[in-house]
């Protein structure tokens, strides 16, 4: 389903605003970390406000996560989210742009695992520690959200909960998952210079400095590669054409539903990669109030 025409507030993004700090190296991997942080914080500050969402740091079988709490809860399921960033910058903060109006409209709990990055902590430690906190939240029914990185993490997790016997999801919502490490997907080649929040080189980097010398056709860090079934979740997908994964969710859509899952592919008309983080533009919210709705269908009585 494509979605919609592009707003004014997107064409002003495209054309005026400056993005999100970008330029993935090794030797300004600690600068681009501060840089986005301290770009994305006013943001930050101004959607915890608007939204009235609390959050604390807990630890859930030894991993550090920030729990986001409605003013009212009114989901007796929580949300397993997963951030981006390549798996080697973003947090659990910088991702409450989508976070906290996540929450406030579905109403939910939402667990944001503070996995580790690479490339102080490659593969599989994200992958770890965002399965070890799956493992605590899976014994009821819960629902899963992941961005970019994230989406990879929900992913790997649920394949590794599907081999372990666990219980999956109810629902999944996946924002430009970055499901294939691999650079040669066809978005990656044309989109590549119109995406203002991700380039191919930037890619390369992430996939360099997360999988290292492993084979990045693993279905443990590539999870398009994996063995996926009926069982799984019904599953949303969001993305947009000029996002540089556009190919990936469309390849992934199609892999799920061959498999017998439920997909609701949406993509958005001149949006980019996870549009929903500039959370001021129209397109954004309604993306959010889109997967809120998803999950709740699938999940509320």
């Amino acid at each position: 389903m494509l979605k919609g025409h592009l707003s004014a507030e997107a064409q002003r993004f495209l054309c005026n605003e400056q993005p999100a700090p970008s330029g993935r190296s090794e030797s300004t991997l600690a600068d681009l970390r501060s840089a986005t942080k301290a770009y994305i914080t006013p943001a930050v500050k101004q959607v915890l406000a608007s939204t009235k969402v609390t959050t604390r740091h807990i630890v859930i079988n030894d991993v550090a996560c920030v729990e986001v709490t409605p003013s009212h809860i009114t989901a007796s399921w929580p949300i397993l989210y997963g951030f981006g960033g390549g798996f080697i910058q973003g947090s659990a903060y910088e991702d409450l742009t989508i976070a906290a109006p996540l929450c406030a409209m579905t109403g939910a709990a939402l667990i944001i695992p503070s996995y580790r990055l690479a490339p102080e902590h490659p593969w599989p430690a994200a992958i770890d520690d965002g399965f070890s906190v799956y493992q605590a939240l899976c014994e009821r029914p819960f629902a899963c959200v992941g961005e970019s990185a994230g989406g990879n993490l929900v992913l790997a997790a649920m394949l590794r909960a599907k081999r372990a016997g666990l219980p999956l999801p109810r629902a999944v919502a996946l924002l430009s998952p970055w499901c294939d490490l691999d650079m040669s997907s066809d978005s990656q080649m044309f989109n590549d210079g119109r995406d203002p929040s991700l380039s191919i080189q930037e890619s390369k980097t992430a996939a360099r400095l997360y999988a290292g010398d492993h084979e990045i056709t693993n279905p443990d860090i590539s999870p398009i590669n994996g063995s996926f079934d009926g069982a799984f979740p019904p599953c949303l997908i969001t993305t947009g054409t000029r996002d540089l994964l556009l190919s990936l969710s469309v390849r992934l859509a199609r892999c799920l539903r061959e498999s017998g899952v439920e997909v609701d592919l949406q993509v958005w008309e001149g949006l980019w990669h996870v549009f929903e983080w500039q959370h001021h533009i129209p397109e954004a919210r309604q993306s959010m109030r889109n997967v809120a709705a998803f999950l709740k269908g699938h999940l509320s009585p």
